[in-house]
């Protein structure tokens, strides 16, 4: 019986995995609104009834894509953070993680708009995809947390309007980190995906030629808006710091 229950097992993991890489390939040709459940179906050679048998509707199938998406970028820019070769160099290691996001985004465009273009029409994304969708900000908070520690933070300026809503935000983001760098830190995630969708859906096109160079140098300003002080930089992570 445990051998049967094994086969039955790897043959569900494999269709699955058939449902999901059919459902990608009509996210890229037709987008995620009209994703379709009986046409993929079709398009495997499968009855409508029993791909319901994976997915029951069609939000869980899309569930199942987000949660790949976040997954894989997140991964991305994990494998990248822990490949930094200094632990110390908090601002190189900042930058690693945005070239991985960049470099997973690039290659997965259709993916990067199902979870960071247009919300698709009648769909709510479930509690399923919160973890998953930290993954990206929680590394960059990593690289936040690790400066603070090591005095390689200073603190960007807060102001006063700001200072309750800071508060607010830090108590639910990064309660160890001061509230002026968590304010710095979810602008600065915002920035970098709003820099990546600008690339991805067209509004850089006749606009900026030299990506690569031009994303480097927005990485690198990001660091100075966070905090981030290169590693032979002294002074107490209590000061200001401006930008370059």
């Amino acid at each position: 019986m445990t051998t049967i229950r094994g086969a039955r097992e790897r043959a569900r993991i494999e269709v699955t995995a058939a449902i999901k890489d059919e459902a990608r390939k009509q996210l890229a040709a037709e987008g995620a609104a009209k994703l379709s459940l009986r046409a993929v179906a079709r398009e495997l050679g499968m009855v409508s009834s029993a791909l319901y048998r994976y997915f029951p509707s069609r939000d869980e199938l899309l569930t199942a894509l987000i949660v790949d998406a976040y997954d894989a970028v997140g991964a991305a820019a994990e494998t990248a953070l822990a490949a930094a070769p200094d632990p110390l160099d908090h601002p190189a290691r900042w930058t690693a993680i945005c070239s991985a996001v960049r470099t997973w985004a690039l290659a997965h465009p259709h993916e990067y708009a199902l979870i960071y273009g247009s919300p698709v029409p009648g769909y709510t994304a479930p509690m399923d995809t919160v973890g998953p969708a930290s993954r990206v900000g929680l590394a960059l908070i990593s690289v936040a947390r690790d400066a603070h520690r090591s005095d390689g933070i200073a603190l960007p300026p807060l102001a006063e309007e700001l200072r309750a809503e800071a508060h607010r935000l830090t108590a639910v983001v990064a309660p160890d980190l001061p509230p002026a760098v968590v304010v710095s830190l979810v602008a600065a995630w915002a920035q970098l995906f709003g820099l990546l969708s600008f690339e991805l859906f067209g509004q850089f096109n006749r606009v900026v030629e030299e990506r690569d160079v031009f994303f480097a140098q927005a990485a690198n300003r990001l660091v100075y808006e966070v905090g981030l002080r290169p590693r032979h930089t002294g002074g107490t992570h209590s000061g200001n710091i401006a930008g370059p």
